[in-house]
């Protein structure tokens, strides 16, 4: 049964900083979340003292009471944070941010996130999350890295791939789909000034010829890093009737963590999994939709293999049909089945975590992205995969609504 409660909050606004290279972007982490802010307020049309809430993930480096002072927020009502996994906690935000305006904290919340990767950790290197690290160490090594450092498994990239390798080996998933999904990210950056792979298309020959990262990865199988920050502004449906822009609502939003997902030294129950299983048909069943309904998904990749793990355990495709459906012709906007990230995602357009995957599903539903479906009216935002916990949104427009 649709949570009717939930589909009375909307997304009003969406803005970002301008995307950077790593260590490009002129301005401090701070800065960058100001003018998403600010852009965000814009495009709703209100002003940044009608906030009163801000809700954030994955220990954000930027303080909410820096951010309420410096925008002249009147009062901070509601603050709050999704602890961990990355790119994971994206959808938990934006549910923390709905409860409290359901439960009547506050009445317009905005969602921020940054990177800024010349101020903290790599992702590509040792040190922290799948890699290592972290505070306890043996021999220099963090605990969750002891069993995997002295084989040379020394980041994200290098341990994830085993779960790829096994798509290969046991699905029977031909590499081809891991090409497909990456060249139809790079086809709709070259459609979007703001990606930062905008003007450098990538075709299958460059694929194929790019460098191995850890098999089967290739150079376009892994995330950008980058700087940039996104903020997008929820609130109320009988308040965001009165603003700018064409509401879009949220239909069903929620997070999980599987059974022992987080168990170290590959000691995971379900090791070749998106970690969308449980979640998937309860996000389905709450917003009154099913697979069949989803118009085009803005998928969380990180890394290649997830977006072909998310397809199958959201009920897109199966993995006997995979290698049919994860086609580039199936895959681009607007003549594709099922267009997937359109606005060029974490591979083309920029790695903010996540958030520039939520700023592109508002625009498919509006009708203002660079690469528009005609007619989308449902579009399935996810969180994660390949982290310890995932979660993810169904967004709509007031007709399925």
């Amino acid at each position: 049964m649709r949570n009717n409660r939930l589909a009375e909050v909307t997304l009003a606004g969406i803005g970002h900083s301008g995307y950077f290279p790593r260590g490009k972007s002129p301005d401090p982490d701070f800065r960058l979340i100001l003018k998403a802010l600010f852009a965000a307020c814009e495009d709703a049309g209100i002003s940044p003292k009608q906030l009163d809430g801000l809700s954030s993930y994955c220990g954000p480096p930027t303080d909410p009471r820096r951010v309420a002072a410096a925008i002249g927020m009147k009062e901070l009502k509601f603050a709050g944070l999704q602890w961990a996994s990355g790119g994971g906690g994206t959808s938990a935000a934006f549910a923390n941010a709905a409860a409290a305006i359901i439960a009547g904290y506050c009445d317009c919340v905005a969602v921020i996130r940054s990177v800024k990767m010349d101020e903290g950790t790599r992702y590509g290197q040792f040190g922290g999350g799948y890699g290592g690290g972290g505070v306890e160490t043996v021999s220099g090594y963090g605990f969750r890295g002891v069993d995997k450092a002295p084989y040379g498994v020394l980041s994200s990239a290098s341990t994830l791939a085993f779960q790829a390798q096994m798509l290969v080996e046991n699905k029977g998933i031909d590499p081809a789909v891991f090409s497909a999904v990456s060249r139809a990210s790079y086809y709709h950056a070259q459609n979007n000034p703001d990606a930062l792979m905008y003007g450098r298309p990538l075709d299958a020959a460059t694929y194929d010829d790019a460098r191995k990262i850890a098999e089967p990865y290739r150079l376009y199988d892994c995330c950008l890093e980058n700087d940039g920050a996104c903020a997008v502004i929820l609130t109320r449906s009988d308040i965001a009737k009165d603003l700018k822009q064409k509401p879009v609502h949220m239909l069903s939003v929620g997070e999980t963590m599987e059974f022992r997902a987080d168990a170290g030294a590959f000691n995971w129950p379900d090791f070749c999994s998106a970690g969308f299983r449980a979640l998937a048909p309860r996000l389905y069943e709450q917003a009154g939709v099913g697979p069949q309904d989803v118009d085009v998904v803005q998928i969380y990749e990180n890394f290649i293999h997830g977006v072909a793990m998310t397809f199958a355990e959201f009920g897109l495709c199966t993995y006997e049909d995979m290698n049919e459906v994860l086609t580039f012709e199936n895959l681009i906007a607007p003549s594709g089945k099922l267009p997937l990230n359109t606005s060029g995602g974490n591979l083309a357009e920029a790695y903010v975590l996540g958030m520039g995957h939520v700023l592109e599903g508002v625009r498919q539903l509006r009708g203002t992205s660079k690469n528009q479906v005609l007619g989308a009216e449902v579009c399935l935002v996810t969180a994660g995969p390949l982290t310890p916990m995932t979660g993810a949104m169904i967004l709509g427009t007031g007709d399925v609504r």
